[in-house]
């Protein structure tokens, strides 16, 4: 019962301030926001029993992402920003968008619950025998190591490239 409640309530935050989110004026409060809608999610994961997914949101979106957002908030000029039109003439997209949202919830609605498809449920007792991040980890370096090898080059190589990208010439070079 206490897993349901935290679940519904951490549901809300990260509703509420995903709102908050798009409807702030301010950058930096909007950036805030974020911040807790991301915390949030954290914590529908715990809810759900999925520990090292919601280990990796913190460190990725909240530590990585949301730190970007905020370094590129500080180097905009936020004053000039504020006086800048805020919206684009893209209703007919954003109404599009929406209309096709609607569908989709209406057309679930329509099949009823039964159309819906969901994985078994994994007993707290069988997922605790191996544990969930013990299992991500063991299927990472035994089946999926060579792809996850890949991986670690291919973000190597494009941290090495944005260096290269982002380096200044200096007269000598040129």
């Amino acid at each position: 019962m206490l897993e349901l409640i935290l679940f519904y309530t951490f549901g809300a935050i990260a509703v509420i301030s995903g709102i908050l989110v798009i409807t702030r004026h301010n950058v930096v409060h909007s950036a805030a926001f974020l911040g807790a809608t991301l915390f949030a999610v954290a914590g529908i994961f715990l809810t759900l029993h999925a520990e090292f997914v919601a280990g990796v949101q913190v460190i990725v979106y909240v530590g990585g992402i949301l730190v970007l957002f905020v370094f590129v908030i500080m180097l905009i000029a936020v004053e000039r920003s504020v006086h800048e039109r805020q919206y684009n003439k893209q209703w007919t997209i954003a109404l599009i968008t929406s209309a096709i949202l609607i569908v989709e919830i209406a057309y679930g609605l329509y099949r009823g619950r039964d159309s819906l498809v969901l994985p078994a449920v994994v007993p707290p007792a069988a997922a605790a025998a191996g544990g969930n991040s013990e299992q991500v980890g063991t299927a990472l370096y035994t089946s999926y190591l060579l792809p996850f090898e890949i991986a670690s080059i291919l973000l190597l190589v494009a941290i090495v490239g944005a260096v290269v990208l982002s380096k200044k010439r200096t007269p000598a070079e040129e």
